[in-house]
């Protein structure tokens, strides 16, 4: 099935969504990023590469309010969102589908869809009908326990969840991590509709090169908690950005 096609959008194109600016964020007296900043685009994919460990997860927690940052700003729409906690950010729009995705494997894929309804207004909570034409298996399982979902399932019900609450920034952490490659192919076409509907930003964590090349507009390479290449995808030398992700 094809993705649905994308509705017309009343936003600008390419306005820019989320600022990120020199944070800094520690672990105790570890510190796991140092000095990061980066910006994410309504209608585009910012993407962030690097090897394990190198503080990819850590700059979504931080995006998203998982984690505080102990320097830098965090401005999201024109709003300083930096010391604001992960519901307030949920409400003004940032939603996320971290790493290990964190459904809830006793309730029902429809009860998990329904955890989106919680930062919505009254009128809004509903099930939008692009879930289940993005993701046609989760409209077939609504009354299937999560945890009895196969991992690629749980990934796309986890994604699923997120649009519910009608996001304005979507972070993507990891999402073809152990995911067989027929569902990463969905995955990858579920952002590329959501990107195209030009009204959402997103940032797309990943691991795996040729996905993520395929679905960025900007990309940013992190090391030891630093970024060390940023730039338009256009302009991206891929050969430099893999060695930096094999050193």
């Amino acid at each position: 099935m094809s993705p649905p096609t994308p509705k017309l959008s009343k936003f600008i194109w390419g306005a820019e969504m989320l600022t990120v600016e020199n944070i800094n964020l520690h672990y105790g007296a570890s510190q796991a990023l140092k000095s990061v900043s980066l910006t994410a685009e309504a209608g585009k994919v910012t993407t962030v590469l690097g090897r394990n460990g190198v503080g990819k997860t850590s700059l979504t927690r931080a995006i998203v309010g998982r984690n505080d940052i102990s320097a830098g700003t965090i401005t999201f729409e024109d709003d300083d969102i930096a010391k604001t906690s992960a519901p307030i950010r949920a409400l003004k729009g940032i939603a996320s589908v971290p790493q290990g995705r964190e459904i809830f494997p006793l309730l029902t894929v429809k009860e998990n869809l329904e955890t989106g309804f919680a930062c919505l207004p009254r009128g809004k909570k509903h099930i939008p009908d692009e879930v289940f034409e993005l993701f046609p298996v989760l409209k077939e399982m609504l009354s299937r326990r999560g945890g009895d979902l196969s991992g690629g399932q749980q990934q796309q019900l986890a994604i699923g969840r997120a649009m519910v609450t009608q996001p304005k920034l979507l972070v993507l952490d990891e999402p073809t991590e152990g995911i067989q490659p027929s569902i990463i192919k969905d995955i990858g076409r579920a952002i590329e509709f959501l990107r195209d509907k030009g009204n959402m930003a997103i940032i797309l964590v990943e691991q795996y090169f040729e996905f993520a090349r395929d679905l960025a507009d900007e990309f940013l390479v992190m090391d030891r908690g630093e970024v060390v290449l940023s730039g338009s995808a256009a302009d991206m030398d891929e050969a430099h950005v893999q060695s930096l992700l094999t050193v």
